[in-house]
C-alpha cells in the first residue's frame, strides 16, 4: 500500500518503512508526526481524494533536522559600471521514516499533526488544533475559532512589521503570532535572506513580541 501526500507545497509518494526529506518540520528527532493531507491512497482499491481523503493519514518518525545541498545564486549586470554578487543557500530539512498509513481514523489518532516551522497550510493548522478546542471550556474555544475565520493574527501588532511587512509574511503563510514565536535562528536566518529584512527580526524582537501577543 502506497500514499501520495502533500507537506510544505509539494506532495511525496510513500510507502510504510521509506526514508524521506521534507521542508522543515516543527518537531525534534524522535518525535512521532501524522501527515493529514492525503492526495491519494494506492492498493488493491485506489482511493483518490477531492483534494484530500477525509480520515486518511501518514504517520512518520522524525530522525533528524538537515540541510539540503548548497545551491549558488549568481548574478551578474553588464554594463559599463556593472557588478556581480554571488550568493550561497542550505534549505532546512526533516528527515524523518514513514511508521504507517492509515485508510482512516487519522482524524481519532491524537498523532501530532506534521507542521512545517516557517508556513502553515490551513488543513495542517485546523487537524493540529482539533484536540486543543475539543478540551478547552466553550468560552476559550471561541477565541481561536474567530481568529481563523478572520484570516489570522494582526501582525501589525508587532512594532516595526507595517503593511508591506505583513503582506510579505501572508505571502510565505505565515498569518499568527504563534508562528512567528515559534521561530529558530536558523528561521530567522532565511526569512531575512528570503525576505530582505536586513536583521529587523533581532532588532526589533519580533518573537519576544510575539509571544506575548500570542497569549491573548
Amino acid at each position: 500500500m502506497f500514499a501520495v501526500l502533500k507537506t510544505g507545497g509539494k506532495q511525496y509518494k510513500v510507502s510504510s518503512g521509506d526514508m524521506l526529506r521534507v521542508e522543515k518540520l516543527a518537531a525534534d528527532a524522535g518525535e512521532k508526526v501524522q501527515f493529514n493531507e492525503i492526495l491519494m491512497l494506492g492498493g488493491d482499491a485506489p482511493v483518490v481524494g477531492a483534494p484530500f481523503i477525509e480520515g486518511a493519514a501518514v504517520q512518520a518518525e522524525i530522525v533528524d533536522q538537515v540541510k539540503g545541498d548548497k545551491v549558488i545564486h549568481f548574478v551578474k549586470r553588464r554594463r559599463k559600471h556593472g557588478s556581480q554578487r554571488t550568493k550561497g543557500h542550505r534549505q532546512q530539512l526533516t528527515l524523518l521514516r514513514v511508521t504507517e498509513i492509515l485508510a482512516n481514523g487519522g482524524d481519532k489518532s491524537g498523532v501530532k499533526a506534521a507542521i512545517g516551522s516557517g508556513s502553515v497550510s490551513a488543513t495542517a493548522m485546523a487537524a493540529a488544533e482539533k484536540p486543543a478546542k475539543k478540551a478547552a471550556a466553550p468560552k476559550a474555544a471561541a477565541k481561536p475559532a474567530a481568529k481563523a475565520a478572520a484570516g489570522g493574527d494582526d501582525l501589525s501588532k508587532i512594532s516595526g512589521v507595517g503593511p508591506v511587512i505583513v503582506k510579505k509574511l501572508h505571502g510565505e503563510g505565515i498569518t499568527t503570532f504563534a508562528q512567528i514565536a515559534a521561530w529558530t535562528d536558523a528561521d530567522v536566518e532565511a526569512i531575512e535572506e528570503k525576505l530582505s529584512f536586513k536583521g529587523r527580526v533581532g532588532r526589533e524582537d519580533w518573537i519576544a513580541q510575539a509571544t506575548e501577543l500570542a497569549k491573548g
